[in-house]
């Protein structure tokens, strides 16, 4: 058990039972009245935001999670197979428990899964991955500097904007934390 005081970002708490994922905090101190902690928390059952505010004497319980690296092997039906790279055992994770990591989700990659007393209850896509450019628009010659970017759309469907000479084809790096273009990786043809 901690103090609401110690509430930080990236935390999971455990309220009523229930996960939730701190995404902000922050320490009001009202002219009159008692200091609180005002949270924004994500429930990991159900992915809904909620705003919720603890007295600064409040206890609250944190909850541990275990990182497991899983790679994604194949979709079955509307879940994702993922394999444990320590044992190879097999889990389904559901798109609710993958979230945002679907934009990222091409076979092979090696996510980091997020366990809570024996089941996964989210799943961190890698720092940067590998996607082909499917759609884009061709390069205009004499295009102005200030239009040096074109949206892209990648092979799992995310849209990005990326450089005026990147084609249909192309494979770019990208960062997962800010969906943005790093750089265009050779081919490996």
């Amino acid at each position: 058990m901690i103090t609401a005081t110690q509430i930080k970002k990236g935390m999971v708490l455990k309220i009523d039972g229930e996960l939730y994922k701190v995404l902000d905090t922050s320490h009001v101190k009202p002219g009159k009245g008692q200091a609180h902690m005002q949270t924004k928390l994500r429930k990991i059952k159900d992915q809904t935001l909620h705003d919720y505010r603890f007295r600064s004497k409040d206890k609250v319980e944190q909850a541990y999670l275990e990182e497991i690296q899983m790679q994604y092997l194949f979709q079955e039906g509307s879940s994702y197979v993922f394999m444990n790279l320590e044992n190879y055992e097999q889990i389904k994770l559901t798109p609710e428990i993958i979230g945002e990591g679907l934009n990222y989700l091409v076979p092979n990659a090696v996510f980091s899964v997020e366990m809570h007393e024996g089941k996964p209850v989210g799943a961190n896509p890698p720092i940067n991955v590998e996607l082909k450019v499917v759609k884009t628009e061709p390069y205009i010659k004499g295009a102005t500097q200030s239009a040096s970017t074109k949206p892209a759309t990648l092979e799992t469907g995310i849209t990005i904007n990326v450089p005026q000479f990147i084609k249909f084809g192309d494979i770019i790096r990208l960062d997962t934390r800010e969906n943005k273009y790093l750089e265009r990786v050779e081919s490996k043809d």
